[in-house]
């Protein structure tokens, strides 16, 4: 498609495995559709999507007010400030370049932050990383997000991840137990 922006690669269905059967008469046999976006370094201002300015979001708790309610959320708060500590002694300018990205992704912008937190817990559990759980949950909490909107997230971490997600889950449950009562 000389021109288009779009470019379309056909990919046999059923690569890697035995042939497919012949399909009926007249029917074509599946193929998979995958289309790759042209890049191209002169795009213009009418094809770039509006941003909103981005903003620190407005936390209803802070840290200190989940800490006192939670023994769970206290150790991850101090660990986290005491390891954290540990890597800003090293002045690595790489990680001092992701971190800035990590926090400039959660602020609020076209997708609430409130959004963006869920978003940020159900990955962190089908990853299974329990302090990133407990940072996006806090986080969420701190934001005035409800226990079932962050129990509604966990759910869609578990059908996304699978089984092997339920043990993390239950320790998310816990600490929500503790910050939500």
């Amino acid at each position: 498609m000389p021109g288009s922006r779009w470019r379309r690669v056909l990919l046999p269905a059923f690569r890697g495995r035995e042939p497919a059967p012949e399909p009926a008469e007249g029917r074509p046999r599946h193929t998979c559709f995958c289309y790759h976006l042209r890049m191209t370094t002169t795009a213009t201002t009418a094809e770039r999507p509006a941003t909103s300015e981005r903003k620190e979001p407005t936390y209803l708790f802070t840290e200190k007010y989940v800490a006192d309610k939670s023994e769970i959320a206290r150790r991850f708060i101090e660990d986290r400030a005491r390891l954290n500590g540990n890597v800003d002694k090293a002045n690595n300018f790489l990680v001092k370049r992701f971190y800035n990205i990590d926090h400039n992704t959660y602020l609020e912008g076209v997708l609430p932050a409130k959004t963006k937190e869920l978003m940020g817990l159900v990955a962190s559990a089908c990853l299974r990383c329990d302090d990133c759980i407990f940072y996006h949950a806090i986080q969420a909490y701190r934001l005035g997000v409800a226990r079932a909107e962050q129990e509604e997230s966990l759910n869609v971490a578990l059908v996304v991840g699978g089984s092997i997600v339920i043990p993390h889950l239950r320790r998310a449950y816990e600490l929500l137990e503790e910050i939500y009562g």
